[in-house]
C-alpha cells in the first residue's frame, strides 16, 4: 500500500506516517525503484500496534520501539514534543492543548483524532471502570472534550468530525451505565436542555451518575420545547428540575422563572420543585428566585443526593468541569 492509503486506513495524516518513519524508524521494510514507499501487511501491522499503544497513553518513541519488537518500558519518559505541530505523532491530536492531565486524556485524544472509534470506546469504558464515572468525567472525558473543542474552534471548521465522533462515543458510554432500581413512589429528578440547546452530554453524565446511586430520574435530552417542559413538570411532580444551557443565547431566564413557579398537588398543599440551573449559559446576571446554580458534576450530586460528599470548593463560581467542549 502507498503511504496515503496507509494513512487513510489508520485515520492519520500522511505527514504523520512520514514523521513516524523519520523520527522513530518505523517505516516500510523496502522501497520500490524511484524511492516510493510501499507498505507491506507486516509494516502496517507495526503501525497499527503503535497507534493502539499511543491511544493508551504510551509515549510515541516507546510505542515505536515496542512495535519494532522491543519490550515496553513502563517507566520511560515521554519524548520531547516536536516544535512543528504538523510533525507531532498523531497529528493535531497529540498537539491539543491538554496541559497537565492524566495519561488517559492523551490516549483518548489521540484515538479521537485518528477517528479510531473502537479505541475511543475501549478507552472510555476502561476509564469509567477503573476510575468511576465521576472521576472519569471530571478528569478524563471533560478535559478531552474541552481540548477537542478548542482545537477545531481555533482552526476554523476543520476537525469538527473529531468532536462529533468523540461526543457520540461518550454518549454511548454513558448510556451503557446501568442504573440501580429506583425506590417506588419517589418523586424523580427531571433533567432537560432548554429549548434550542443541543449540548446534552453533561446532563447525560449527571443522569448516569444519579442512576448509579438509585436516584429516580426522568431525562428529556436536548432542546425540550417550553410547553413540553411545563407539562412534564406538572405530570411528574419532580423534587428537582435541572435545566442545562451551554450558552447565554439559549439560557432563557423567563423560562426558568416560569418553571420555578409551577405548582401541583391538592389545593392547600401545593408544592414546587427545586430549580437547579446547570451550564455556563446561566453565568452572569442577577440570581433567579428559588433557583440554585450547579458548578460541577460532584457538586450537582451533592446538591441532589445528600448522601454524596460535597467536594472541596464546590461553591466556587464558574462552570467548572460540568461543561461541554465547545
Amino acid at each position: 500500500m502507498s503511504t496515503g492509503a496507509v494513512a487513510r486506513r489508520l485515520g492519520v495524516s500522511p505527514t504523520t506516517v512520514r514523521s513516524w518513519e523519520r523520527r522513530y524508524a518505523i517505516g516500510p521494510a523496502r522501497r520500490e525503484e524511484g524511492r516510493h514507499r510501499r507498505w507491506t501487511p507486516q509494516d502496517i501491522a507495526r503501525l497499527e500496534l503503535m497507534c493502539r499503544l499511543t491511544a493508551q497513553g504510551v509515549p510515541p518513541a516507546e510505542a515505536a520501539r515496542t512495535a519494532r519488537g522491543g519490550a515496553l518500558d513502563p517507566a520511560a519518559a515521554p519524548a520531547e514534543p516536536p516544535t512543528n505541530p504538523a510533525d507531532r505523532p498523531g497529528g493535531v491530536g497529540s498537539g491539543m492543548p491538554l496541559g497537565a492531565v492524566r495519561p488517559e486524556c492523551r490516549g483518548l485524544s489521540r484515538a479521537a483524532v485518528r477517528l479510531d472509534a473502537p479505541a475511543v470506546a475501549d478507552l472510555l469504558a476502561a476509564a469509567v471502570a477503573d476510575l468511576g464515572l465521576v472521576t472519569a468525567w471530571e478528569e478524563v472525558i471533560a478535559p478531552t472534550l474541552h481540548a477537542v473543542g478548542r482545537t477545531w474552534a481555533t482552526v476554523g471548521e476543520r476537525y469538527v468530525e473529531v468532536e462529533h465522533l468523540l461526543s457520540w462515543q461518550v454518549s454511548a458510554a454513558l448510556h451503557r451505565i446501568r442504573p440501580r432500581p429506583e425506590p417506588p413512589h419517589t418523586p424523580p429528578v427531571l433533567l432537560a436542555c432548554v429549548p434550542g440547546e443541543q449540548h446534552s452530554l453533561p446532563i447525560e453524565a449527571l443522569t448516569a451518575a444519579l442512576g448509579e446511586r438509585g436516584v429516580a430520574t426522568r431525562m428529556f435530552g436536548a432542546a425540550l420545547p417550553a410547553e413540553a417542559l411545563h407539562d412534564a413538570v406538572r405530570r411528574t411532580g419532580p423534587r428537582a428540575v435541572v435545566l442545562w444551557a451551554q450558552s447565554r443565547t439559549t439560557a432563557d431566564r423567563a423560562l426558568a422563572r416560569s418553571v420555578a413557579g409551577i405548582e401541583w398537588g391538592l389545593r392547600g398543599a401545593r408544592r414546587h420543585s427545586a430549580l437547579l440551573l446547570a451550564g455556563p449559559g446561566w453565568a452572569g446576571g442577577a440570581p433567579l428566585p428559588r433557583a440554585e446554580r450547579l458548578h460541577g458534576l460532584s457538586q450537582a450530586l451533592a446538591v441532589i443526593d445528600p448522601r454524596t460528599p460535597a467536594p472541596a470548593g464546590s461553591g466556587a463560581a464558574g462552570p467548572g468541569p460540568f461543561a461541554c467542549g465547545s
